[in-house]
């Protein structure tokens, strides 16, 4: 399976593409600037880093995830270093063991191939990359020291991080050849740190749907079983990260598009409050929306790397050049021996598909066994504030986003039909609505703490992951994430350790639905394709509580692993 994406040269450089008239109006149609965009992607592959037809696996093979070593055409130093996690890499480059540029040569390759498998990415700029890297390597060599905590560390973007002569299309055609001016505050703050770009990854149109699929580059697949999701919006990060193709990666959160992404494949992901992390200047699908902020953070195979980024970030004192960031430095959390946890069985709206069920069956009974404390938490409220996010989504009538689409004559995707049938707020309506919104959170607080936890445990989504294109049919993958993004709560997405079992995670004969998004869910469940997948579980702290929800995740998986 090739790759169908679309990307600028390989140095990152993007002039003018003959695809604008004079006047800044797009002149060609959005068929013409995806087929354009794609054929650029592939090209800015290097020959020696196209798979070979004769290795090629085939189309029917579901898990590549084991490709790599399987397939004899990567060296043993690229398979170790890419092998290696993001913590253990920074070691050896802060100590000269190993150097940036072979590291960032290996990922650049294992990333090529996790595109061509995959359909990943949305940008390539190895040649940039590769000078950072050896930037990175000669003042090591000058300096016996490494420039910081991220010191020659290859980290990959979701497509809206700017990078400079980079495009951020965001999935959407009319912004292909319309290359960023500047690069991103996050990752000014990243390269202060050392990290190295080298890829930008898929997401879906606008990065307002759960799957990452669009018009421009197409649907990313979940490497672990190609006939289903990786997520979204975040996808492309999820996808690349499970195939090794970058040890740590930077998505983004506004309604579940760093948890849905790293419950689809399971790998661990950070959504933080608004103000902990640098949003300035990156591209948003909706901008103006700022009634449930979106947020950035952090995608890895393990827990220890979600913190190493995140500490790097905040380290770097982003409320400096980012006036929306709080002055919070990085406080190490400090945990009660034993935890009061609030659980929530299902969220009033869809059932836990069984093997999510199962999972969380399984935690509690851990957390239990380990000493911590485990309450009963009401889900009264999340309706409302399932509903309240999707009036804000919508407030403007879809005009923002039609706006991005006519200009290409692009069509709205299936997926997206409530933005494009939408009615557009009022200002003393939208107020009202703030209104709404404010009260939900006081009231939430309250009962927050006057249930005295400190944390709650549910699912990330209803189910571990989903057939490609299941969305497009009604399912609601966001009610358990969009709530905490009304909330503002810190969160992490963690996989249990547990895996589908096909033959017993199956529907007990008096399965009820909740509702007709849970029927939905129910009926497009196949435990069969499932089988063998991981699975996931969302931890949620309170606002700005970054550092005790990972700390917090730490505690459940030694229960996890007792």
């Amino acid at each position: 399976m090739t790759a169908s994406g679309g990307a600028n040269s390989a140095n990152g450089t993007n002039g003018t593409n003959g695809l604008k008239s004079t006047n800044g109006v797009k002149s060609s149609s959005w068929e013409e600037l995806g087929a354009k965009k794609r054929s650029d992607l592939l090209a800015s592959i290097p020959k020696e880093w196209r798979i070979p037809e004769s290795l090629l696996p085939p189309e029917s093979q579901d898990d590549v995830t084991g490709w790599p070593e399987a397939s004899g055409w990567f060296t043993k130093e690229e398979l170790d270093i890419t092998s290696l996690t993001a913590s253990e890499l920074v070691a050896k480059l802060a100590s000269g063991a190993l150097k940036s540029e072979n590291v960032t040569r290996a990922f650049c390759k294992r990333a090529s191939a996790a595109h061509q498998l995959t359909n990943c990415l949305s940008e390539i700029f190895f040649d940039r990359a590769i000078a950072m890297a050896r930037a990175r390597d000669e003042y090591f060599a000058e300096t016996g020291k490494p420039i910081g905590p991220l010191h020659g560390l290859p980290i990959s973007l979701k497509d809206n991080i700017n990078v400079k002569s980079v495009d951020s299309t965001v999935g959407m055609a009319t912004h292909v050849g319309d290359p960023a001016k500047a690069d991103a505050t996050l990752a000014e703050v990243l390269e202060d740190a050392g990290a190295v770009f080298y890829v930008k990854t898929n997401v879906p149109t606008a990065m307002m749907i759960a799957e990452s699929v669009n018009n421009v580059f197409g649907r990313t697949l979940n490497p672990r079983n190609r006939q289903t999701t990786s997520g979204g919006s975040s996808g492309g990060e999820s996808a690349l990260i499970v195939m090794k193709g970058s040890p740590v990666g930077v998505g983004s959160d506004i309604g579940g598009s760093l948890r849905i992404p790293a419950a689809c494949t399971g790998i661990f992901t950070l959504r933080p409050s608004s103000g902990r992390f640098p949003v300035r200047n990156c591209r948003s699908g909706m901008p103006g929306q700022e009634a449930i902020p979106s947020v950035n953070g952090p995608l890895a195979p393990t827990l220890e790397d979600v913190k190493l980024y995140s500490k790097a970030v905040i380290d770097g004192q982003p409320w400096l050049k980012d006036p929306k960031c709080v002055p919070i430095p990085w406080r190490e959390a400090e945990l009660p021996s034993k935890l009061r946890i609030g659980v929530m069985w299902h969220d009033g709206m869809v059932h836990p598909t069984p093997p999510v069920t199962r999972a969380l069956k399984h935690t509690v009974a851990k957390l239990k066994a380990a000493g911590h404390e485990i309450v009963e938490w009401d889900h009264s409220d999340q309706a409302e504030g399932y509903l309240l996010m999707q009036r804000m989504f919508v407030a403007d009538g879809g005009l923002t986003i039609k706006s991005q689409l006519d200009p290409s004559g692009e069509p709205w995707r299936e997926e997206m039909q409530a933005y494009a049938v939408a009615r557009e707020l009022g200002t003393a309506e939208m107020w009202r609505l703030h209104l709404e919104r404010t009260d939900f959170q006081n009231r939430h607080l309250d009962r927050w703490n006057k249930a005295g936890i400190d944390a709650l445990l549910l699912p990330t989504i209803p189910f571990n992951t989903v057939r490609n294109g299941a969305f497009r049919h009604g399912e609601n993958p966001v009610g358990y994430t969009g709530v905490y993004n009304v909330l503002d709560y810190s969160a992490v997405s963690f996989p249990t350790g547990l895996d589908v079992d096909g033959s017993a995670d199956v529907h007990a004969t008096d399965y009820t639905p909740l509702s007709g998004d849970c029927k939905d869910v129910h009926e497009t469940y196949e435990a069969d394709l499932m089988h063998g997948l991981p699975i996931s579980l969302q931890l949620v702290a309170r606002r700005l509580e970054e550092e005790k929800v990972l700390a917090m995740t730490g505690r459940v998986l030694e229960a996890l692993s007792a």
